[in-house]
């Protein structure tokens, strides 16, 4: 079987290099263009460091419907293209391969389909979430079904962690579908539109923190966004990400007359933050233009004002 893979950020590098492991024949990787990297200078895509060094063929398009892209692929003559953590593919492209395109997607579809389908899950406090391999068609993340493989949630995980667990258990399930496509033991079944639930694109303000919402809303918040792109509130007019926090279990006698947001010090070991419901404590912040830092480190020097 001759495969094309599309990939780019680091996720997608496990899956293919199992696919590799068990000596399928990868005819080419596409991945994103290089990327201006300030003093670094042009930034190479995990999944193309990854490709080069193991001599694989490695395809930069900057349109996808670029006509010498096209025949490119045509003439590579792949069975299957599998892509993960890539960009949505015109029809031209992942209608090529007799065998479909294949996408691993990080939810369990039609479960949170979309972008941002790990910190999704993790912001709505989901205990249970997991990882489909389906084969693409016209709509987005709605193709037809091949394999799915569920995944709990921590109640203190951040998405981060849960993003690297995914990454290794995700290479497993890419496998296991290649096989079961090559032998003819996977039968695909359709997604039922009526369960469907929407993942999409994280901005900036989606990232800021509603002390209003409940303790529990705002732990999850925070953790489903922590490390990247990291939840936000400001402080004496400056921005300080939270990147993790925990929940308090009874609530301080000083800060049941604070309103949603306030601060509260408990000695230099404890920031506690006034919620909707109670409080939350928070464990490791950002203050802006600072490093990450935990809470007691940022306590030594800080003074409530």
């Amino acid at each position: 079987m001759r495969i094309i893979y599309m990939g780019t950020p680091e996720f997608a590098v496990p899956s293919l290099e199992i696919l590799l492991e068990h000596g399928y024949e990868l005819a080419a990787v596409v991945t994103a263009p290089d990327k201006p990297g300030g003093r670094l200078g042009m930034q190479e895509s995990a999944v193309k460091k990854f490709a080069l060094s193991k001599g694989l063929t490695v395809l930069q398009p900057e349109k996808l419907k670029n006509s010498d892209f096209i025949e490119t692929l045509r003439a590579l003559k792949a069975d299957l293209q599998i892509v993960v953590a890539f960009r949505m593919l015109p029809e031209m492209v992942w209608n090529m391969p007799p065998m479909g395109t294949m996408n691993l997607h990080g939810s369990l579809l039609p479960k949170y389909r979309g972008a941002a389908p790990i910190n999704w899950a993790v912001i709505n406090g989901e205990q249970e979430t997991g990882l489909t391999t389906f084969l693409l068609q016209h709509e987005i993340d709605t193709g037809d079904l091949l394999m799915q493989e569920k995944v709990t949630i921590g109640p203190d995980e951040t998405a981060g962690e849960l993003h690297d667990r995914m990454m290794a258990i995700g290479a497993g399930l890419v496998l296991k579908s290649v096989q079961g496509l090559e032998n003819g033991s996977i039968k695909t079944f359709p997604q039922d539109d009526s369960e469907a639930t929407h993942a999409p694109k994280i901005f900036h303000d989606t990232c800021r923190i509603s002390f209003e919402k409940s303790a529990q809303e705002v732990h999850n918040h925070i953790r489903g966004l922590s490390p990247y792109p990291g939840a936000w509130t400001t402080y004496d007019h400056k921005t300080v990400k939270v990147l993790r926090s925990a929940l308090v279990s009874a609530m301080p006698a000083p800060m049941q007359a604070k309103l949603p947001g306030e601060w509260y010090l408990d000695g230099k070991n404890q920031l506690l933050i006034r919620t909707g419901d109670g409080c939350i404590s928070i464990l490791e912040l950002q203050m802006e233009g600072k490093k990450r830092m935990a809470v007691r480190d940022f306590l030594n020097g800080f003074k409530l004002g």
